[in-house]
C-alpha cells in the first residue's frame, strides 16, 4: 500500500488523483484550503483517505506535511498540485504576488520537505503540475507562465541532482494542457476532464516518468510553443 501526500487535493486534478489513488487501495494524505471539499472527499474514502486543512502559502507549511505523513504513517509519493493563476489585461501586483507565493514559494517549500524525507529513507517519488505555459512568456499571465516555468526547470535541476548523487529518488514533471477545472478560463482548446487527466498523471508517476504532457497530444504544442520563431511569436502571443 502506497503511502501518497496531495497538496492542492480539494477539486481538480488534485481530487480526482486523490480518489484514484483511495480508490485503489493506497493511503491518501489529502490537503487544502476548504474543510468541507476535504471532509467530503474523506467520506468517499473513510478508510484510505486522511486530511489536513490549511493554506499551503500561510507560514508552517513544514509543520502541517510533517504532521500529515505522520497521520500516514510514512511517505512514498508527494504531488505538488495546488496552483493558482489569472489571466489579466493590467498588470496587477497584487494578482501576480499571490501567483508567485503558491506557485513558486509554497512549492520549494514543500519540495524541499519532500527531497529531505526521501533522502533520509532512500526512496521516494516527487511530482508536480506545472503546465504547458511554462514552455513560453504569456501577455495575460505573465507570471504565472515564469512561476510554472520555475516548477519544471526546478524539477529538471532536482532530476539531475539525484542521478549524479545516486540517489534512488524519482521525479516526474506534469505539464497539462487545458483541463476542465475552474483554472482554465478564456478560449480553450483540446479541454480534457479532470478524471482523464488524473488517469493518464496516475499512469506516468506508475511508469516513473520524468516529464509528461497531459493530454498526450499537447506534446505538439509544446514542440510548436518551443520552436516559434520569437519575431512570430511575439506578433501572435
Amino acid at each position: 500500500m502506497l503511502k501518497v501526500l496531495i497538496i492542492g487535493a480539494t477539486s481538480g486534478i488534485g481530487r480526482e488523483l486523490a480518489r484514484l489513488y483511495a480508490g485503489s487501495g493506497h493511503l491518501v494524505g489529502a490537503t487544502g484550503r476548504r474543510q468541507e471539499l476535504l471532509y467530503s472527499l474523506q467520506l468517499e474514502y473513510p478508510n484510505n483517505v486522511v486530511t489536513e486543512c490549511f493554506d499551503a502559502t500561510a507560514s508552517g507549511l513544514t509543520g502541517h506535511l510533517q504532521s500529515l505523513t505522520r497521520k500516514l504513517g510514512g511517505l512514498d509519493i508527494l504531488i505538488y498540485s495546488a496552483g493558482w493563476g489569472e489571466p489579466q489585461e493590467a498588470l496587477d501586483w497584487a494578482v501576480d504576488k499571490a501567483t508567485v507565493d503558491i506557485n513558486v514559494n509554497a512549492f520549494l517549500e514543500a519540495i524541499h520537505f519532500g527531497w529531505r524525507f526521501f533522502g533520509q529513507q532512500r526512496h521516494g517519488h516527487l511530482v508536480t503540475i506545472s503546465s504547458i505555459a511554462s514552455i513560453r512568456g504569456n501577455r495575460l499571465s505573465p507570471a504565472y507562465s515564469a512561476a510554472k516555468s520555475f516548477q519544471s526547470i526546478y524539477f529538471e535541476g532536482l532530476y539531475i541532482k539525484a542521478r549524479k548523487l545516486n540517489i534512488p529518488l524519482y521525479l516526474t514533471d506534469v505539464q497539462p494542457g487545458f483541463v476542465d477545472t475552474k483554472m482554465a478560463k478564456g478560449p480553450v482548446f483540446w479541454s480534457a476532464p479532470a478524471d482523464k487527466a488524473a488517469r493518464q498523471i496516475h499512469r506516468a508517476i506508475e511508469r516513473k516518468r520524468w516529464r509528461v504532457y497531459i493530454t498526450h497530444r499537447w506534446w505538439i504544442i509544446a514542440k510548436l510553443f518551443k520552436h516559434i520563431p520569437a519575431w512570430l511569436y511575439h506578433r501572435i502571443g
